[in-house]
Protein backbone atom coordinates (compact mmCIF):
# COMPACT_ATOMS: atom_id res chain seq x y z
CA UNK A 1 0.00 0.00 0.00
CA UNK A 2 1.32 3.43 -1.02
CA UNK A 3 0.68 5.43 2.15
CA UNK A 4 1.96 8.88 1.29
CA UNK A 5 3.54 10.93 -1.47
CA UNK A 6 5.39 14.20 -1.11
CA UNK A 7 5.08 17.28 -3.29
CA UNK A 8 8.10 19.12 -4.65
CA UNK A 9 8.40 22.85 -5.36
CA UNK A 10 7.37 22.56 -9.02
CA UNK A 11 4.26 20.60 -8.09
CA UNK A 12 3.30 23.11 -5.41
CA UNK A 13 3.67 25.94 -7.92
CA UNK A 14 1.18 24.17 -10.19
CA UNK A 15 -1.29 23.79 -7.34
CA UNK A 16 -0.95 27.48 -6.48
CA UNK A 17 -1.81 28.35 -10.07
CA UNK A 18 -4.93 26.14 -9.92
CA UNK A 19 -6.02 27.96 -6.76
CA UNK A 20 -5.74 31.22 -8.68
CA UNK A 21 -8.28 29.90 -11.21
CA UNK A 22 -11.02 29.07 -8.70
CA UNK A 23 -13.20 32.10 -9.52
CA UNK A 24 -12.77 31.45 -13.24
CA UNK A 25 -13.93 27.85 -12.81
CA UNK A 26 -17.03 28.94 -10.90
CA UNK A 27 -17.91 31.59 -13.50
CA UNK A 28 -17.50 28.99 -16.24
CA UNK A 29 -19.85 26.45 -14.65
CA UNK A 30 -22.52 29.14 -14.25
CA UNK A 31 -22.16 30.01 -17.93
CA UNK A 32 -22.27 26.39 -19.07
CA UNK A 33 -25.17 25.49 -16.78
CA UNK A 34 -27.33 28.08 -18.56
CA UNK A 35 -27.04 26.07 -21.80
CA UNK A 36 -29.69 23.37 -21.97
CA UNK A 37 -27.83 20.35 -23.32
CA UNK A 38 -30.33 17.61 -22.62
CA UNK A 39 -29.48 14.34 -24.36
CA UNK A 40 -32.15 14.90 -27.04
CA UNK A 41 -31.56 18.62 -27.56
CA UNK A 42 -29.25 18.57 -30.60
CA UNK A 43 -28.96 22.36 -30.87
CA UNK A 44 -28.10 22.70 -27.19
CA UNK A 45 -25.55 19.90 -27.37
CA UNK A 46 -23.83 21.61 -30.29
CA UNK A 47 -23.80 24.94 -28.41
CA UNK A 48 -22.16 23.17 -25.51
CA UNK A 49 -19.60 21.44 -27.73
CA UNK A 50 -18.65 24.86 -29.13
CA UNK A 51 -18.00 26.02 -25.55
CA UNK A 52 -15.75 22.99 -25.04
CA UNK A 53 -13.76 23.80 -28.17
CA UNK A 54 -13.23 27.33 -26.89
CA UNK A 55 -12.20 26.24 -23.38
CA UNK A 56 -9.92 23.35 -24.35
CA UNK A 57 -8.12 25.43 -26.97
CA UNK A 58 -6.04 26.70 -24.05
CA UNK A 59 -4.36 23.27 -23.93
CA UNK A 60 -3.04 23.54 -27.47
CA UNK A 61 -4.03 20.02 -28.47
CA UNK A 62 -5.65 18.75 -31.65
CA UNK A 63 -9.42 19.31 -31.34
CA UNK A 64 -11.93 17.47 -33.50
CA UNK A 65 -15.58 16.48 -33.72
CA UNK A 66 -16.05 12.71 -33.74
CA UNK A 67 -19.14 11.49 -35.58
CA UNK A 68 -20.99 8.74 -33.72
CA UNK A 69 -22.75 5.79 -35.32
CA UNK A 70 -26.56 5.75 -34.97
CA UNK A 71 -28.36 3.20 -32.84
CA UNK A 72 -31.72 1.45 -33.11
CA UNK A 73 -34.55 2.76 -30.94
CA UNK A 74 -38.18 1.75 -30.50
CA UNK A 75 -40.56 4.73 -30.53
CA UNK A 76 -43.61 4.94 -28.29
CA UNK A 77 -45.87 3.77 -31.15
CA UNK A 78 -43.66 0.71 -31.76
CA UNK A 79 -41.91 2.09 -34.82
CA UNK A 80 -38.27 0.98 -34.99
CA UNK A 81 -36.02 3.83 -36.14
CA UNK A 82 -32.38 4.88 -36.21
CA UNK A 83 -31.32 7.36 -33.53
CA UNK A 84 -28.71 9.88 -34.70
CA UNK A 85 -26.32 11.62 -32.30
CA UNK A 86 -24.47 14.89 -32.37
CA UNK A 87 -20.66 14.50 -32.45
CA UNK A 88 -18.42 13.86 -29.48
CA UNK A 89 -15.71 16.36 -28.57
CA UNK A 90 -12.18 14.99 -28.87
CA UNK A 91 -8.90 16.64 -27.85
CA UNK A 92 -5.63 14.78 -28.45
CA UNK A 93 -2.43 15.93 -26.78
CA UNK A 94 1.06 14.50 -27.48
CA UNK A 95 0.01 11.23 -29.15
CA UNK A 96 3.62 9.97 -29.22
CA UNK A 97 4.24 10.39 -25.47
CA UNK A 98 5.36 7.24 -23.60
CA UNK A 99 2.44 7.25 -21.12
CA UNK A 100 -1.11 7.28 -22.52
CA UNK A 101 -4.14 8.40 -20.51
CA UNK A 102 -7.75 8.58 -21.67
CA UNK A 103 -9.92 11.15 -19.91
CA UNK A 104 -13.67 11.04 -20.43
CA UNK A 105 -16.80 12.98 -19.63
CA UNK A 106 -20.15 13.99 -21.11
CA UNK A 107 -21.78 17.28 -21.99
CA UNK A 108 -25.34 16.01 -22.06
CA UNK A 109 -27.68 16.32 -19.09
CA UNK A 110 -30.94 14.60 -18.13
CA UNK A 111 -32.93 17.84 -18.36
CA UNK A 112 -35.02 18.16 -21.56
CA UNK A 113 -35.27 21.33 -23.60
CA UNK A 114 -38.63 22.21 -22.00
CA UNK A 115 -37.47 21.53 -18.43
CA UNK A 116 -38.42 24.10 -15.78
CA UNK A 117 -34.88 23.74 -14.41
CA UNK A 118 -32.78 26.03 -16.61
CA UNK A 119 -30.79 28.40 -14.40
CA UNK A 120 -28.33 28.26 -11.52
CA UNK A 121 -28.57 29.98 -8.15
CA UNK A 122 -26.42 30.24 -5.05
CA UNK A 123 -27.90 28.51 -2.02
CA UNK A 124 -25.04 29.58 0.23
CA UNK A 125 -21.45 30.71 -0.19
CA UNK A 126 -20.28 27.17 -1.04
CA UNK A 127 -23.37 25.69 -2.73
CA UNK A 128 -24.52 26.30 -6.30
CA UNK A 129 -27.77 24.74 -7.52
CA UNK A 130 -28.23 24.33 -11.26
CA UNK A 131 -28.65 21.88 -14.16
CA UNK A 132 -25.44 19.99 -14.86
CA UNK A 133 -23.34 21.93 -12.33
CA UNK A 134 -22.13 18.62 -10.87
CA UNK A 135 -23.15 16.08 -13.51
CA UNK A 136 -21.04 16.88 -15.22
CA UNK A 137 -20.21 20.29 -16.56
CA UNK A 138 -18.43 20.94 -13.28
CA UNK A 139 -16.47 17.72 -13.79
CA UNK A 140 -15.35 18.79 -17.26
CA UNK A 141 -13.99 22.03 -15.79
CA UNK A 142 -12.07 20.04 -13.18
CA UNK A 143 -10.64 17.79 -15.91
CA UNK A 144 -9.55 20.79 -17.98
CA UNK A 145 -7.78 22.46 -15.08
CA UNK A 146 -6.03 19.26 -14.06
CA UNK A 147 -4.62 19.16 -17.59
CA UNK A 148 -3.77 22.85 -17.58
CA UNK A 149 -1.85 22.22 -14.38
CA UNK A 150 0.08 19.38 -16.02
CA UNK A 151 0.90 21.71 -18.93
CA UNK A 152 2.65 24.05 -16.48
CA UNK A 153 4.84 21.29 -15.04
CA UNK A 154 8.34 20.23 -16.18
CA UNK A 155 7.08 16.68 -16.94
CA UNK A 156 4.24 17.37 -19.35
CA UNK A 157 5.97 15.74 -22.34
CA UNK A 158 5.91 12.34 -20.62
CA UNK A 159 2.11 12.06 -20.89
CA UNK A 160 -0.15 11.94 -23.93
CA UNK A 161 -3.87 12.38 -23.42
CA UNK A 162 -7.05 11.65 -25.30
CA UNK A 163 -10.01 13.64 -23.98
CA UNK A 164 -13.43 12.42 -25.13
CA UNK A 165 -16.54 14.31 -24.05
CA UNK A 166 -19.70 12.66 -25.32
CA UNK A 167 -23.30 13.79 -25.98
CA UNK A 168 -25.06 10.55 -25.04
CA UNK A 169 -23.82 9.29 -21.66
CA UNK A 170 -27.12 9.94 -19.90
CA UNK A 171 -28.93 7.73 -22.42
CA UNK A 172 -26.51 4.81 -22.28
CA UNK A 173 -23.52 5.85 -24.46
CA UNK A 174 -24.89 3.77 -27.32
CA UNK A 175 -23.29 6.04 -29.93
CA UNK A 176 -20.05 6.81 -28.12
CA UNK A 177 -19.39 3.27 -26.84
CA UNK A 178 -17.21 2.17 -29.79
CA UNK A 179 -15.16 5.39 -29.57
CA UNK A 180 -14.65 4.90 -25.84
CA UNK A 181 -13.53 1.32 -26.48
CA UNK A 182 -11.08 2.39 -29.18
CA UNK A 183 -9.44 5.07 -27.05
CA UNK A 184 -9.39 2.89 -23.93
CA UNK A 185 -7.69 0.04 -25.77
CA UNK A 186 -4.70 2.28 -26.50
CA UNK A 187 -4.42 3.86 -23.03
CA UNK A 188 -2.54 2.79 -19.94
CA UNK A 189 -5.14 4.19 -17.51
CA UNK A 190 -8.37 6.17 -17.57
CA UNK A 191 -9.73 9.12 -15.60
CA UNK A 192 -13.46 9.95 -15.72
CA UNK A 193 -15.14 12.99 -14.21
CA UNK A 194 -18.52 11.98 -12.83
CA UNK A 195 -19.22 13.83 -9.56
CA UNK A 196 -18.00 12.52 -6.26
CA UNK A 197 -20.44 12.48 -3.36
CA UNK A 198 -20.85 15.67 -1.33
CA UNK A 199 -18.50 14.27 1.33
CA UNK A 200 -15.86 13.55 -1.30
CA UNK A 201 -16.32 9.77 -1.47
CA UNK A 202 -15.70 8.10 -4.83
CA UNK A 203 -17.49 5.21 -6.52
CA UNK A 204 -15.68 1.89 -6.22
CA UNK A 205 -16.94 -1.24 -7.93
CA UNK A 206 -19.86 -0.62 -10.27
CA UNK A 207 -22.61 -2.91 -11.48
CA UNK A 208 -23.25 -3.47 -15.16
CA UNK A 209 -26.39 -2.16 -16.83
CA UNK A 210 -28.61 -2.88 -19.79
CA UNK A 211 -31.72 -1.28 -21.29
CA UNK A 212 -34.34 -3.02 -23.40
CA UNK A 213 -37.59 -2.28 -25.22
CA UNK A 214 -40.07 -5.11 -25.78
CA UNK A 215 -42.30 -4.42 -28.80
CA UNK A 216 -45.55 -6.41 -28.72
CA UNK A 217 -47.94 -6.62 -31.67
CA UNK A 218 -51.49 -7.97 -31.41
CA UNK A 219 -54.75 -7.34 -33.27
CA UNK A 220 -57.13 -4.41 -32.89
CA UNK A 221 -60.86 -5.03 -32.53
CA UNK A 222 -63.99 -3.41 -31.15
CA UNK A 223 -63.97 -4.00 -27.41
CA UNK A 224 -67.71 -4.77 -27.34
CA UNK A 225 -68.92 -6.21 -30.63
CA UNK A 226 -65.83 -8.20 -31.56
CA UNK A 227 -63.70 -8.41 -28.47
CA UNK A 228 -63.05 -12.07 -29.21
CA UNK A 229 -61.29 -11.15 -32.45
CA UNK A 230 -58.81 -8.84 -30.71
CA UNK A 231 -55.41 -9.77 -29.34
CA UNK A 232 -54.43 -7.42 -26.52
CA UNK A 233 -50.82 -6.27 -26.85
CA UNK A 234 -50.86 -4.33 -23.57
CA UNK A 235 -52.07 -7.37 -21.63
CA UNK A 236 -49.21 -9.40 -23.12
CA UNK A 237 -46.70 -6.66 -22.28
CA UNK A 238 -48.03 -6.51 -18.72
CA UNK A 239 -47.63 -10.27 -18.34
CA UNK A 240 -44.00 -9.92 -19.47
CA UNK A 241 -43.50 -7.06 -17.01
CA UNK A 242 -44.91 -9.03 -14.09
CA UNK A 243 -42.66 -11.95 -14.97
CA UNK A 244 -39.73 -9.56 -15.11
CA UNK A 245 -40.52 -8.10 -11.70
CA UNK A 246 -40.83 -11.59 -10.22
CA UNK A 247 -37.15 -12.16 -11.08
CA UNK A 248 -36.11 -9.63 -8.43
CA UNK A 249 -34.61 -11.45 -5.47
CA UNK A 250 -33.90 -14.61 -7.46
CA UNK A 251 -30.20 -13.82 -7.78
CA UNK A 252 -28.11 -11.65 -5.42
CA UNK A 253 -27.17 -8.20 -6.72
CA UNK A 254 -29.35 -8.48 -9.84
CA UNK A 255 -32.26 -6.05 -10.20
CA UNK A 256 -34.99 -5.67 -12.82
CA UNK A 257 -36.84 -2.39 -13.23
CA UNK A 258 -39.93 -2.21 -15.44
CA UNK A 259 -39.87 1.51 -16.23
CA UNK A 260 -42.64 2.20 -18.72
CA UNK A 261 -45.35 0.66 -20.93
CA UNK A 262 -46.59 2.61 -23.96
CA UNK A 263 -49.54 1.76 -26.16
CA UNK A 264 -53.28 1.70 -26.37
CA UNK A 265 -55.92 4.28 -27.15
CA UNK A 266 -59.70 4.54 -26.81
CA UNK A 267 -61.25 2.35 -24.15
CA UNK A 268 -63.47 0.61 -26.72
CA UNK A 269 -60.56 -0.63 -28.86
CA UNK A 270 -58.47 -3.71 -28.10
CA UNK A 271 -54.88 -2.36 -28.27
CA UNK A 272 -52.73 -3.90 -30.97
CA UNK A 273 -49.36 -2.37 -30.00
CA UNK A 274 -47.42 -2.00 -26.78
CA UNK A 275 -43.83 -1.18 -25.88
CA UNK A 276 -42.42 -2.17 -22.48
CA UNK A 277 -39.13 -0.58 -21.41
CA UNK A 278 -36.93 -1.90 -18.63
CA UNK A 279 -33.48 -1.79 -17.09
CA UNK A 280 -31.37 -4.58 -15.55
CA UNK A 281 -28.36 -4.24 -13.23
CA UNK A 282 -25.84 -7.04 -12.70
CA UNK A 283 -22.70 -7.53 -10.63
CA UNK A 284 -20.84 -10.10 -12.75
CA UNK A 285 -20.51 -11.61 -16.20
CA UNK A 286 -22.24 -14.76 -14.96
CA UNK A 287 -25.18 -12.59 -13.92
CA UNK A 288 -25.40 -11.30 -17.49
CA UNK A 289 -25.61 -14.83 -18.89
CA UNK A 290 -28.38 -15.72 -16.42
CA UNK A 291 -30.34 -12.55 -17.21
CA UNK A 292 -30.18 -13.08 -20.96
CA UNK A 293 -31.49 -16.64 -20.56
CA UNK A 294 -34.37 -15.46 -18.35
CA UNK A 295 -35.32 -12.76 -20.83
CA UNK A 296 -35.50 -15.32 -23.61
CA UNK A 297 -37.74 -17.48 -21.44
CA UNK A 298 -40.11 -14.60 -20.73
CA UNK A 299 -40.09 -13.65 -24.40
CA UNK A 300 -41.09 -17.18 -25.39
CA UNK A 301 -43.97 -17.07 -22.90
CA UNK A 302 -45.30 -13.93 -24.63
CA UNK A 303 -44.88 -15.34 -28.13
CA UNK A 304 -46.89 -18.47 -27.43
CA UNK A 305 -50.00 -16.35 -26.86
CA UNK A 306 -52.43 -16.70 -29.74
CA UNK A 307 -52.10 -13.85 -32.24
CA UNK A 308 -49.27 -12.11 -30.37
CA UNK A 309 -45.88 -11.27 -31.82
CA UNK A 310 -43.01 -9.91 -29.74
CA UNK A 311 -39.48 -8.72 -30.38
CA UNK A 312 -36.85 -7.56 -27.92
CA UNK A 313 -34.54 -4.66 -28.70
CA UNK A 314 -31.54 -3.49 -26.67
CA UNK A 315 -29.06 -5.23 -24.44
CA UNK A 316 -26.27 -4.66 -21.97
CA UNK A 317 -24.55 -1.39 -22.81
CA UNK A 318 -22.17 -1.29 -19.85
CA UNK A 319 -20.57 -4.38 -18.32
CA UNK A 320 -19.71 -4.58 -14.61
CA UNK A 321 -16.62 -2.80 -13.34
CA UNK A 322 -15.32 -4.86 -10.39
CA UNK A 323 -12.66 -3.79 -7.90
CA UNK A 324 -9.90 -5.79 -9.55
CA UNK A 325 -6.22 -5.44 -8.55
CA UNK A 326 -5.73 -3.01 -11.45
CA UNK A 327 -8.64 -0.77 -10.44
CA UNK A 328 -7.62 -1.06 -6.77
CA UNK A 329 -4.17 0.22 -7.75
CA UNK A 330 -5.81 3.27 -9.35
CA UNK A 331 -7.69 3.96 -6.12
CA UNK A 332 -4.50 3.52 -4.09
CA UNK A 333 -2.84 6.22 -6.20
CA UNK A 334 -5.88 8.48 -5.99
CA UNK A 335 -5.91 8.16 -2.22
CA UNK A 336 -2.17 8.90 -2.04
CA UNK A 337 -2.56 11.97 -4.27
CA UNK A 338 -5.43 13.15 -2.11
CA UNK A 339 -3.37 12.72 1.02
CA UNK A 340 -0.68 14.95 -0.45
CA UNK A 341 -3.17 17.86 -0.56
CA UNK A 342 -4.96 17.08 2.69
CA UNK A 343 -7.85 14.99 1.39
CA UNK A 344 -8.99 11.70 2.92
CA UNK A 345 -10.22 9.87 -0.19
CA UNK A 346 -12.69 7.06 0.42
CA UNK A 347 -14.93 5.05 -1.87
CA UNK A 348 -17.95 2.80 -1.84
CA UNK A 349 -19.45 0.31 -4.28
CA UNK A 350 -22.45 1.45 -6.28
CA UNK A 351 -25.19 0.16 -8.54
CA UNK A 352 -24.74 3.16 -10.81
CA UNK A 353 -22.91 2.99 -14.13
CA UNK A 354 -20.85 5.41 -16.21
CA UNK A 355 -18.15 5.58 -18.87
CA UNK A 356 -15.75 3.98 -16.41
CA UNK A 357 -17.59 0.71 -17.10
CA UNK A 358 -16.90 1.17 -20.82
CA UNK A 359 -13.21 1.86 -20.23
CA UNK A 360 -12.82 -1.20 -18.04
CA UNK A 361 -14.54 -3.37 -20.68
CA UNK A 362 -11.64 -2.47 -22.98
CA UNK A 363 -9.11 -3.45 -20.29
CA UNK A 364 -8.33 0.08 -19.13
CA UNK A 365 -8.08 0.50 -15.32
CA UNK A 366 -9.67 3.74 -14.22
CA UNK A 367 -11.12 5.96 -11.52
CA UNK A 368 -14.46 7.40 -12.60
CA UNK A 369 -15.61 9.92 -9.97
CA UNK A 370 -12.84 12.50 -10.16
CA UNK A 371 -15.24 15.40 -10.66
CA UNK A 372 -16.62 17.98 -8.26
CA UNK A 373 -18.33 17.17 -4.97
CA UNK A 374 -22.06 17.28 -5.57
CA UNK A 375 -25.43 15.87 -4.60
CA UNK A 376 -29.00 15.28 -5.81
CA UNK A 377 -27.96 14.89 -9.43
CA UNK A 378 -30.71 14.15 -11.97
CA UNK A 379 -33.10 16.40 -10.05
CA UNK A 380 -33.87 20.10 -9.77
CA UNK A 381 -32.03 19.99 -6.44
CA UNK A 382 -28.68 19.23 -8.10
CA UNK A 383 -25.84 21.05 -6.34
CA UNK A 384 -22.10 21.47 -6.54
CA UNK A 385 -19.81 22.47 -3.69
CA UNK A 386 -17.88 25.46 -5.07
CA UNK A 387 -14.80 24.77 -2.94
CA UNK A 388 -14.42 21.46 -4.74
CA UNK A 389 -13.45 22.98 -8.10
CA UNK A 390 -9.90 23.89 -7.10
CA UNK A 391 -9.73 20.95 -4.68
CA UNK A 392 -10.54 18.31 -7.31
CA UNK A 393 -8.55 19.99 -10.08
CA UNK A 394 -5.50 19.85 -7.78
CA UNK A 395 -6.19 16.17 -7.11
CA UNK A 396 -6.13 15.42 -10.85
CA UNK A 397 -3.05 17.57 -11.37
CA UNK A 398 -1.14 15.70 -8.66
CA UNK A 399 -2.12 12.36 -10.18
CA UNK A 400 -1.07 13.46 -13.66
CA UNK A 401 2.27 14.82 -12.45
CA UNK A 402 2.98 11.64 -10.47
CA UNK A 403 2.14 9.53 -13.53
CA UNK A 404 4.47 11.70 -15.60
CA UNK A 405 7.34 11.26 -13.14
CA UNK A 406 6.77 7.50 -12.82
CA UNK A 407 5.99 7.70 -9.12
CA UNK A 408 2.61 6.26 -10.10
CA UNK A 409 3.37 3.63 -12.76
CA UNK A 410 0.46 3.73 -15.20
CA UNK A 411 1.87 0.86 -17.22
CA UNK A 412 1.93 -1.28 -14.07
CA UNK A 413 -1.85 -0.81 -13.75
CA UNK A 414 -2.37 -1.83 -17.36
CA UNK A 415 -0.18 -4.90 -16.84
CA UNK A 416 -2.30 -5.86 -13.82
CA UNK A 417 -5.41 -5.54 -15.99
CA UNK A 418 -3.86 -7.99 -18.44
CA UNK A 419 -3.12 -10.39 -15.58
CA UNK A 420 0.64 -9.96 -15.83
Amino acid sequence: MLERVELNADERAVLDWIDSRADHMIATVKDWSAINSGSHNAAGLERMRAKLEEAFAELGGEISAVDLPPSTVVERDGTVTEKAYTPSFHCRIRPQAPIRIVMTGHHDTVFPENSHFQTSQLWDEDTLNGPGVADMKGGIIVMLHGLLGLQRSPWKDEIGVDVLISPDEEIGSRGSAPILAELASGADVGMTYEPALADGSLAGARKGSGNWALKVSGRAAHAGREHHLGRNAIAAACAFGLGLDDLNGKRPDVTFNLARIDGGGPENVVPDTAVARFNVRVASENDKIWVEAELERLLDEVRIRDGIEAELHGGFTRPPKPMTPANAKMFEWTRAAGGAIGLDIRWQDTGGVCEGNNLWAAGCPNVDTLGVRGADIHSDREIVKLSSFAERAKLSAVMLMKFAQGEFDARQARALARGE
